[in-house]
């Protein structure tokens, strides 16, 4: 086995390998886990185990007993391959953007570097190899913070092609968790009638980190892609901080909630599509979801985006200059994260009316986490809504934002940017609202 995936040498005589299930006795207390490899900095004074609820633990060999509970090694590359195509296992394409998920981190300098091959992900998640034949493709390895319009049109783009040209039963988007929310909803415009689940997934941790959920978040994202029975844009992260199931989410509902936690994503005004189970079980929850098709000519691709729209939030004391600036800078949008159901300072008014007087379309969302504007409730509303402000329902502000670009790059004329703004294409809008809560605490 190669020394740089061994074991510390005092463990060479107990015959356990990498990804072995041993017991670490540390005084009274047991540990039990599988043996991670040993990293250049740790060497042979440590050893480290990922425990069942996905963290990992490390340990000074001299302070405890380490015993062999049962082999688990994973097998070679070469032969990882062979076994997956004798197999005859679905095929899945993952497409890597850049993000956490899509590398490593060398522990000697901290560096952090792109680690996307199959090899990479057979050898990350040796579990891989009995759900899917995996192959990857590159497309930039960039931060998401970084992420521009066009990068979604280049996503679109390559799906569409690995989904009409290839043999695959799903795609896989590996991305930065910032913005993927902003991802998912531009493919789930760009990408329509898609025969074939695609999956976005990130990590909050690498994989050479402690407590890492690239390894699950992976797997589970394979498995949707790969057996899921719909075919809908879904982002699949940790749907609690242990490692006891993942939940998918429909890519217009989503949005990253925590800076850090593992279960940051939440689905906002909408229900969990599906749960994965310890990263195996497949659990359908919603009803009336897209199914698969055996058509892979049926796929629409419409990805123009034009990035000619402008989020504004409002808040208390905004001044009017802050509203107007899209009319100097030629932009043809803007969405107004409005105050609760989706009100804006009365004094800001004459701005508003300026910007649609200048021929921008201009929609309403609510800064508010959960349910939707309701412009007809107060005379502030009332008011933008007579103006002609577009109300955007249940939709969140970035979705509302990424629909924005889209229709003023698809559309043909500012009314039918306005109707597409308030027609439900990708699940963005639901009739009903109801909290749901967050992070269950």
């Amino acid at each position: 086995m190669d020394e740089q995936l061994g074991v510390p040498g005092p463990l060479k005589r107990l015959n356990v390998e990498p990804y072995d299930r041993v017991r670490i006795i540390k005084g009274h207390t047991t540990y039990e886990g599988l043996l991670m490899p040993k990293t250049e900095i740790l060497g042979d004074e440590y050893v480290m185990i990922k425990m069942d609820n996905g963290y990992n633990i490390g340990f000074r060999l001299s302070e405890v007993k380490v015993e062999l509970v049962s082999k688990r090694q994973a097998p070679r590359f070469e032969d990882r391959e062979l076994l997956v195509l004798k197999a005859g296992l679905p095929k899945v394409k993952v497409l890597g953007t850049g993000g956490t998920i899509a590398s490593k981190v060398e522990y000697k300098t901290g560096a952090v570097y792109p680690s996307l091959s199959a090899e990479d992900l057979y050898e990350s998640v040796p579990e891989l190899s009995e759900i899917a034949i995996v192959s990857t493709r590159t497309l930039f390895n960039i931060f998401s913070e970084d992420m521009r319009p066009e990068h979604w049109s280049v996503i679109a783009k390559a799906i569409a092609e690995e989904v009409v040209k290839e043999d695959v039963s799903g795609v896989v988007v590996a991305h930065g968790t910032d913005t993927m929310g902003y991802t998912a909803a531009a493919l789930s415009f760009a990408l329509q009638q898609l025969p074939v689940p695609v999956v976005l997934v990130g990590a909050q941790r690498s994989s050479d980190r402690p407590s890492s959920d690239a390894a699950l978040n992976m797997l589970g994202a394979v498995l949707i892609a790969s057996r899921a029975p719909f075919a809908e844009v879904v982002v699949v992260m940790h749907e609690s901080i242990s490692d006891e199931s993942l939940v998918v989410i429909r890519g217009t509902k989503v949005r990253k909630c925590h800076t850090s936690r593992r279960d940051a994503f939440k689905p906002v005004n909408d229900a969990p599509l599906a749960r994965v189970l310890k990263g195996r079980e497949l659990v359908v929850l919603a009803k009336d979801l897209k199914p698969r098709s055996e058509d892979r000519k049926s796929l629409k691709v419409h990805a123009s985006f034009d990035s000619r729209a402008a989020l504004i939030k409002a808040y208390p004391g905004i001044p009017p200059e802050a509203i107007e600036w899209p009319i100097h800078a030629g932009y043809k949008g803007v969405v107004i994260e409005g105050t609760g159901l989706g009100h804006a300072p009365s004094y800001v008014f004459p701005s508003i009316k300026r910007l649609i007087d200048h021929g921008l379309v201009v929609a309403m969302t609510s800064q508010c986490i959960w349910g939707r504007v309701n412009m007809n409730v107060y005379r502030t509303g009332v008011e933008l809504l007579r103006m002609g402000v577009v109300p955007c329902e249940d939709m969140l502000p970035e979705t509302a934002l990424v629909k924005l670009m889209w229709c003023l790059a698809n559309a043909k004329d500012e009314e039918e940017v306005k109707r597409l703004m308030t027609t439900n294409i990708a699940g963005e809008i639901n009739p009903r609202t109801e909290y749901r809560g967050v992070f269950g605490e």
